[in-house]
C-alpha cells in the first residue's frame, strides 16, 4: 500500500504495533488468546491454574480498552488486527478500508 509507518511507539498509549504518524492512525496486532478475541483460539481459558489466568486475561482486555480510549482522545484512529485474521488472510481488506485505499487490480 506504500504507507510509511513506525513500529512500537512507546510514547503512545498501549505502544501500538504500527503507527502511521502522517495519517494519525495506529494498528494493534493482537494474539487471539492473549487478548481474548471471540474466535476459537481466543475464546478459551486454560483448565489448569484458572485463578491466575482469568484475572490476567481480564487485565489484558481492560488495558487494551484503556489504550484505545486514550489514543482516540488524543485524536488517533485505532484498528485491531487479530491473529486469526492474519492466518485466514482477512486483514488486507480490513487495512484497505481503514486507510481508504482503493482495491488494486
Amino acid at each position: 500500500m506504500g504507507l510509511r509507518f513506525r513500529l512500537h511507539r512507546a510514547d503512545l498509549p498501549g505502544t501500538p504495533d504500527l503507527v502511521f504518524v502522517s495519517r494519525r492512525k495506529v494498528v494493534f496486532v493482537h494474539g487471539c488468546f492473549w487478548h481474548q478475541h471471540s474466535c476459537r483460539r481466543g475464546d478459551r481459558i486454560p483448565a489448569t491454574n484458572r485463578r491466575y489466568w482469568v484475572p490476567k486475561l481480564a487485565r489484558n482486555r481492560e488495558r487494551d480498552a484503556q489504550a484505545r480510549r486514550a489514543l482516540r482522545k488524543l485524536g488517533w484512529e485505532v484498528l485491531t488486527i487479530w491473529e486469526c485474521e492474519i492466518r485466514r488472510n482477512q486483514f488486507v481488506e480490513k487495512l484497505r478500508r481503514f486507510f481508504g485505499a482503493k482495491r488494486r487490480s
